[in-house]
């Protein structure tokens, strides 16, 4: 890991949605090979930091460098094409289509149709479960199913940059240990990850650093295995 070229760094971020300031002079970095963790309460300004990395929402002030490429201002599109995808909160997936067409979809900036079926079948064999319901409508699976199929929607783009946002909300403590094995996997492959979480306690247990996000504002960072220790982590996050 070449800690002088991070693979994502922003710098100096704001983001305002109308009137209101959800973002205030962030800086966070992520090296490739990491699992980086973004934590904090409802309301801090997790996802709308992914959501600006995304492009999805812009930036009042700052910069979003990846890969040396200033990105503040690109597409959404672009982005994707340049190597992040993210499997949003609420999992998203497009109901009335079956999940091979969800997973067919995460692959629409590619035009390698080998590598596309290749790709396919990587996925059904991490997530066996969409093995047996690729021909069934997105919208008909368990709560656990579709957050397997945002995952692996996004890892069809083949993302060198990996953002998730709340994989475990809603889910069964079994289905949480099934999507945390499969981060891991994802990261052991290769896949660097910037993940939003509400289980503190499993976010940093999974990272190797973090950042903790209070009113829009970042007031602590540092290695994981640090951050488990801290008092403040403990007393505001962990329980």
């Amino acid at each position: 890991m070449d800690i002088k070229t991070p693979l994502l760094e922003i710098k100096n971020l704001y983001v305002n949605y109308g009137a209101i300031q959800a973002l205030e002079d962030i800086d966070i970095v992520v090296y490739e090979g990491e699992i980086v963790t973004l934590i904090g309460a409802n309301g801090a300004g997790k996802s709308t930091t992914l959501r600006a990395i995304s492009r999805l929402i812009p930036p009042r002030r700052g910069q979003i460098v990846y890969q040396g490429i200033n990105i503040t201002r690109s597409r959404p599109d672009q982005v994707v094409r340049l190597g992040i995808a993210q499997s949003p909160e609420g999992r998203r997936v497009l109901a009335r289509q079956t999940v091979l067409d969800n997973l067919k979809l995460g692959a629409y900036t590619r035009s390698d149709k080998l590598g596309i079926k290749s790709d396919l079948e990587k996925q059904f064999i991490i997530f066996p479960r969409l093995a047996e319901r690729r021909h069934q409508l997105a919208g008909t699976l368990s709560g656990g199913e579709q957050q397997m199929l945002a995952i692996a929607r996004a890892v069809m783009s083949k993302p060198k940059l990996l953002l998730l946002d709340e994989p475990s909300l809603g889910l069964a403590p079994q289905i949480v240990r099934e999507i945390f094995s499969v981060i891991r996997q994802l990261n052991e492959s290769g896949v660097t990850i910037l993940l939003v979480e509400q289980n503190a306690t499993l976010a940093l247990q999974t990272a190797t650093r973090g950042y903790v996000l209070e009113a829009g504002k970042l007031v602590l960072s540092g290695l994981a295995s640090e951050l488990l220790k801290d008092e403040r982590v403990k007393q505001a996050y962990l329980g």
